[in-house]
């Protein structure tokens, strides 16, 4: 009954967050919540908070595997992230300790706890939405999980020192992982490419990272995330990713029903909540002039502050030790938050493009080195998105002699391809200040390759509004997402599939001994 219940009304609600457009999460926190306020009308058995808490627990380590599978190690140690996660942290406990103790008539114990919870922004919402669009490994996205990783060893140390848990001593064990990372390759490698390689990501993520961090005394999923980041070298780590893609969108299902879940609020936690929520611009706005500090452009501030503004499943995990009586009013101040700030997240392109001149004031003009903007040389040709499709693309247009720059908004794959002898520059395509800054006087075709179709609609939009009158290509998976492209100004538009099916049937036709087989 619990299966039925739970997953129908999270498809129905997830079907009606999306006709609104907004994200399908949405809709699986309003089950949450609908399922709470039925009660016994639904006649859910007793073991249902334990069962979503496990689904959700796993939902969680699996999303947080996959966000270490694309994480660098040197991201973590950057000013940016250190600096700015911390100085951040202690300014909003302050604020908000202070706001609690003498406006709410919280005693300062209290307020302190509250005010750390509060201090959290959430890793699943923020990697979540990250994933979707393909930013991850962005510079903000970089910049932004790296902060989120601070904040869950702050938060991992905040329980350690305020329940008296210390991790065992064999803890120390961990400093030695590294060392491990060749056997863990080779397991990788004889997994090969079907179920064993997709169980191969359940025991690291699960058993080594989640179950043995937690017997050690530490954080399940800091462990998880440990171990994706320790085989994220791997030639498979994405394929890993892949793999268990679709559990993890199941087993985070049970997160978000469980946030709902947690309880019904009275008027004085939905007061508590709704105050709370009125703040998250505050706390954007603090991350974004923090950012700014380290010299990082409005448009990577800005769109490191939105992903960071919600308030976090782990302050959830400190309060349930340490304040139960908040609880409540604080789930629900999760859940508003993340019903304001998901949205945004998704919008935050068109955010920034609207309030660019405004915002672009505020910057430095002393950029970080990942912010450099790129310079085409004498290309003739400019290749955006610089995975297995944009290289192929590439190498083509080199070997016909072709002069050809490859953009891509990965640090280490531009590293990469630069190793390899191709001429690719670090760049985000969407980035709006990118396209106002560029010079593409001497180009006369653009080949959209980025994984998102929306990213392809934003830089085709750009180039045309920036006064680019040469050839757009593009490819795109699906036949509405091509026609969306093509409006926006594409001039071609290749289903990739179906362009992969001629080019075998070419192949076909021009083998000579399939020809004398079939002639």
């Amino acid at each position: 009954m619990l299966e039925v219940i739970c997953l129908t009304f999270a498809l129905v609600l997830g079907l009606i967050a999306r006709g609104f457009g907004l994200p399908p999460l949405i809709g699986f926190l309003g089950a949450g919540f609908a399922i709470n306020s039925l009660g016994d009308l639904v006649a859910l058995p007793p073991s249902t908070p334990e069962v979503l808490h496990y689904m959700a627990h796993l939902g969680v380590l699996l999303l947080l595997f996959s966000v270490g599978l694309k994480l660098k190690l040197k991201s973590l140690v950057q000013p940016e992230v250190i600096g700015g996660g911390l100085a951040h942290f202690v300014v909003t406990v302050s604020v908000f300790a202070m706001g609690l103790h003498w406006i709410a008539d919280i005693d300062w114990t209290n307020a302190l706890i509250l005010a750390i919870a509060l201090a959290f922004s959430s890793t699943v919402l923020a990697a979540k939405s990250l994933e979707e669009r393909r930013e991850l490994r962005s510079f903000h996205g970089r910049v932004a999980i790296g902060i989120l990783v601070i904040q869950d060893l702050i938060a991992l140390g905040v329980l350690v020192f305020s329940i008296g848990q210390a991790p065992s001593p064999w803890a120390l064990l961990l400093l030695g992982l590294p060392l491990l990372r060749p056997v863990l390759h080779r397991l990788i490698d004889a997994c090969g490419h079907d179920e064993l390689l997709m169980m191969m990501g359940l025991v690291l993520a699960l058993v080594i990272g989640g179950a043995g961090f937690t017997t050690l005394g530490l954080s399940s999923e800091v462990g998880a995330l440990v171990l994706g980041t320790l085989i994220s070298q791997h030639p498979r780590a994405q394929e890993i990713g892949k793999s268990l893609w679709a559990l993890k969108e199941l087993f985070l299902v049970g997160f978000f029903l469980e946030i709902g879940m947690s309880g019904l609020p009275d008027w004085q936690s939905f007061g508590f909540a709704l105050a709370f929520v009125v703040l998250l611009p505050l706390k954007a706005v603090l991350f974004f002039f923090l950012l700014l500090l380290f010299r990082l452009r409005a448009r990577n501030a800005f769109e490191a502050s939105v992903n960071l503004s919600s308030y976090s499943e782990f302050g959830l995990i400190v309060a349930a030790a340490l304040v139960p009586d908040a609880l409540v009013g604080l789930a629900m101040a999760v859940a508003l938050s993340f019903l304001v700030v998901s949205p945004l997240q998704r919008k935050a392109h068109t955010l920034f493009g609207q309030i660019e001149p405004w915002l672009t004031r505020f910057e430095t003009h002393n950029w970080h080195p990942d912010e450099q903007p790129a310079s085409l040389g004498d290309a003739q040709v400019l290749v955006i998105g610089m995975g297995r499709t944009g290289t192929a693309t590439y190498d083509r247009l080199r070997t016909d002699a072709i002069a050809v720059i490859g953009l891509d908004a990965d640090p280490s794959r531009v590293e990469s391809h630069t190793a390899e002898g191709r001429h690719i520059v670090y760049a985000d395509g969407e980035d709006i200040s990118f396209w106002n800054a560029l010079n593409l006087d001497g180009i006369k075709a653009v080949v959209l390759t980025l994984p998102d179709a929306q990213s392809k609609i934003f830089a085709t939009q750009q180039l045309r509004s920036h006064g680019f009158t040469g050839a757009i290509v593009a490819h795109s998976l699906y036949q509405d997402e091509a026609q969306s492209i093509r409006l926006a100004g594409a001039d071609q538009t290749y289903l990739t599939m179906h362009e992969a099916g001629l080019g075998l049937a070419e192949h076909v036709r021009q083998d000579e001994n399939i020809k004398r087989h079939i002639s």
